[in-house]
């Protein structure tokens, strides 16, 4: 296992981030996972055993199951809680009534209390802010997320899910207030879904922010279970087919990849996670399991090295497709990128 800085903070994390998405399975959660206290310890300590010092929850995942189960194991497995860092989000709805959701201060103080009391902590390495909040003005979500760092419940803001422009909205206020801001970005991005290449993977390199891919299987159909000739793979894209994905394409680019695969003598899914991995700007890939056999596999792509020709053949069958303005700006560029031709 390697390791990276967590952008600018010099926070260090495991180059893969483990996801407990399939903890707990309570409501729409359970077409994702249903894993209980045992299976929840066992892959927590697998995780561990790897190498991997950085964990990633959600209060909505299982509406506060998957953090209890997280909090349950680290306590049990006796972890020293200042050898992981533990990252979760807040946004979604948690319950009834108008206001259990959102990225009002009122949702976020109320969330944050409860997830350190289910986290069993007294603090947040990594909280991340789970999505947009269209009734909220920016600057009173910023200015909750200050004072909970400055208060030391939490150590490090995040942010999910937010277009490009309206990170660095949150930056210019946060500068002009002199608050901490966005220190992180966790965004879909697998090699069937490379969309955050147009604005936020370009801004993030820019502010040498950490990013964080989730889905990087892309909800399993580049597992290496889905095919041309099995469309259906006994996943969880069988009952919950998310994230959206151009089908054909993919079959395309695991074509690709499984040519990779038996060449290098891994599974497709290690090639697929290997060339997130890679990807310039890549902090930390969040992995998620069911099982410890999985885990391992998963956990095996740190070992794989695509060559050059391999790069190559997966970028141009999984290119994104020209938009405006890109392809007047990459047109426009070309007369100022050799300046002594």
């Amino acid at each position: 296992m390697k390791y990276n800085t967590f952008g600018n903070t010099g926070l260090i994390v495991s180059e893969l981030c483990f996801g407990t998405m399939t903890f707990g399975g309570e409501g729409y959660w359970k077409n994702i996972g249903a894993l209980q206290q045992d299976d929840a310890t066992a892959l927590i300590q697998g995780a561990v055993d790897a190498g991997i010092n950085f964990i990633d929850t959600a209060n909505v995942y299982s509406y506060g199951a998957s953090e209890t189960l997280l909090g349950n194991a680290i306590r049990s497995l006796g972890i020293d809680r200042h050898q992981v860092v533990l990252a979760t989000k807040v946004r979604g709805r948690m319950g009834g009534g108008k206001n259990n959701v959102g990225l009002t201060r009122y949702h976020i103080m109320d969330s944050v209390q409860q997830s350190l009391t289910r986290l069993q902590t007294d603090h947040i390495d990594v909280l991340y802010v789970h999505g947009v909040d269209p009734l909220t003005p920016i600057e009173q979500t910023m200015r909750a997320l200050n004072d909970l760092v400055t208060a030391g419940k939490v150590r490090y803001i995040a942010v999910c899910n937010w277009p490009a422009w309206q990170v660095m909205k949150a930056w210019g206020i946060c500068s002009a207030n002199g608050w901490v801001c966005f220190e992180g970005l966790q965004y879909y991005y697998s090699v069937a879904g490379r969309d955050i290449e147009r604005e936020v993977l370009p801004m993030a390199i820019d502010r040498n922010l950490a990013v964080m891919p989730w889905s990087p299987l892309a909800g399993g159909f580049l597992s290496g279970k889905y095919t041309r000739t099995n469309a259906t793979g006994g996943g969880r894209r069988d009952n919950f087919d998310f994230p959206p994905v151009d089908k054909e394409k993919a079959y395309n680019i695991i074509d690709v990849m499984a040519e990779i695969a038996v060449a290098h003598g891994v599974s497709v899914a290690q090639v697929a996670l290997a060339w997130v991995r890679l990807q310039r700007g890549i902090t930390s890939t969040i992995i998620g399991a069911k099982t410890v056999q999985q885990l391992t596999d998963n956990v095996a792509s740190v070992n794989v090295t695509l060559t050059a020709d391999d790069l190559q053949r997966l970028d141009a069958v999984s290119a994104l497709p020209k938009e405006y303005p890109g392809w007047m700006v990459e047109r426009q560029a070309t007369d100022r990128m050799n300046i002594n031709g």
